[in-house]
C-alpha cells in the first residue's frame, strides 16, 4: 500500500457538510447488505471503518441528519442534497463506517473484501479476486 495521507476531507454532493478525518484508511470493504444496497441506491456501499474520534464535522452539523434502521444501524446523511456521509452500529459506536464515495482526497488502499455477498444484488457479478464474506467477518 502506498500511503496517501494522515488526514482526509471529504462532504456532501452540495457542499452544505463538510468533514476531516485525522488518520489513515486503511480498510475498505464493499457492503452488500440490502439495507445498504436500500440507502446508497446501488449494488453496494463502500465504506471504510474509522474511529469515531478522528471524524470531526467542519461545516455543516445542523444539515447532518440520521435515519435508524430496526436494525440499530444509524446512516447519517446531508438534508439538503441526501449524500449518504457515515453509518455506525449501536453495538460498536466507537467506529464509524465513512462512504468513501464522500471523500475529496485520495485514498492510497484498495478494496479489503465484500461482505455480506449472500444478500448480494442477483444483477451485480463481482468480478474481482478480493475476499468474499456471507456476512461480516469476525
Amino acid at each position: 500500500m502506498t500511503k496517501t495521507s494522515d488526514k482526509h476531507l471529504g462532504g456532501c454532493l452540495c457542499e452544505a457538510v463538510r468533514y476531516e478525518i485525522a488518520c489513515t484508511i486503511d480498510k475498505v470493504f464493499y457492503c452488500h447488505c440490502r439495507r445498504c444496497r436500500k440507502a446508497n441506491g446501488s449494488a453496494f456501499a463502500a465504506v471504510a471503518p474509522v474511529a469515531k474520534s478522528h471524524f470531526v464535522i467542519t461545516k455543516g452539523q445542523q444539515h447532518l441528519k440520521s435515519y435508524r434502521s430496526e436494525a440499530g444501524v444509524h446512516r447519517a446523511f446531508c438534508d439538503q442534497c441526501g449524500s449518504p456521509i457515515i453509518g455506525y452500529r449501536e453495538s460498536d459506536p466507537e467506529t464509524i463506517r465513512l462512504r468513501i464515495g464522500s471523500l475529496d482526497t485520495p485514498v492510497a488502499e484498495k478494496l479489503t473484501a465484500h461482505i455480506f455477498v449472500a444478500s448480494k444484488a442477483e444483477w451485480y457479478d463481482i468480478h474481482d479476486d478480493a475476499p468474499q464474506f456471507d456476512e461480516r467477518p469476525v
